[in-house]
C-alpha cells in the first residue's frame, strides 16, 4: 500500500473521502482570511493549497512526485524538502505552520529536532496547527488501522502533548475521530499552539 500511496493520484483519491472532516478543526477554531504566511509541512500532493489562496503560500515534502504533482494542479510555491533539515531563512517567519498528518511518519529524535526548528520559524503572533493521527488505547479498528499506517510512529494522545507541550503554548488540543458508515476509523487530534519565548 506505501508504494501505491507514494502516487500523488492514488494519495488523493484514498484521502478525498476524509479531506474535509479531517480539516474542519483548523477551519472550525482560525480564521483563515487573515493568514499573512504559510508552511504546509509534509504537504504531499498540496490538498490544503486551496484552503489558503490569499495568502504567501509555501509547501514542502521529500515527495518529488507530491511536488511536481502539487505545483500542476495549484500553481503555488512548492519545494522537495525533507522536513526534518529544511532551514528557514532568517526574516522569512510565517504565521501558520500547518502539519497535517506529518508527525507520525517521523522518529522521536527528528519529531523533537522539527519542533525546535519550527517554534523558531513562527511570527510573534503565528502558530503551529497540527492534525494528527492518535494511536488508540484500547483494541479496535481504529487501532489496527493507527497501527497498519504507512506513517510508523503512531503515538497515544497524552505522547502527543507532552511533546507539543516541551516546544509550544498549546492552545488548542481538540481530540476527533473520522469515521465512515458509524464505524470510527482514524482517532485524530487537532492541535494549536504558540512558540514559548
Amino acid at each position: 500500500a506505501g508504494a501505491l500511496l507514494a502516487h500523488p493520484i492514488i494519495y488523493r483519491l484514498w484521502q478525498s473521502p476524509f479531506a474535509r472532516d479531517k480539516f474542519a478543526p483548523v477551519v472550525a477554531h482560525n480564521d483563515l482570511t487573515r493568514v499573512r504566511r504559510v508552511l504546509d509541512v509534509g504537504c504531499g500532493p498540496g490538498t490544503n493549497a486551496s484552503h489558503f489562496s490569499g495568502c504567501d503560500y509555501v509547501g514542502i515534502d521529500v515527495n518529488p512526485r507530491y511536488i511536481e504533482y502539487a505545483r500542476r494542479r495549484y500553481g503555488r510555491k512548492f519545494l522537495v524538502a525533507d522536513a526534518t533539515r529544511f532551514e528557514v531563512r532568517s526574516g522569512q517567519a510565517f504565521d501558520f505552520i500547518l502539519l497535517n498528518s506529518f508527525l507520525h511518519h517521523i522518529d522521536t529524535e527528528n519529531l523533537t529536532r522539527l519542533l525546535m526548528h519550527l517554534c523558531s520559524a513562527l511570527t510573534d503572533d503565528g502558530h503551529i496547527h497540527i492534525l494528527e493521527l492518535v494511536l488508540p488505547e484500547s483494541a479496535s479498528l481504529a487501532h489496527l488501522i493507527a497501527k497498519a499506517d504507512r506513517g510508523g510512529f503512531p503515538r497515544r494522545r497524552q505522547e502527543w502533548h507532552a511533546l507539543f507541550s516541551d516546544y509550544f503554548e498549546v492552545v488548542t488540543f481538540e481530540p476527533y475521530t473520522l469515521s465512515a458508515m458509524g464505524i470510527a476509523l482514524w482517532h485524530m487530534l487537532y492541535c494549536r499552539g504558540r512558540a514559548k519565548r
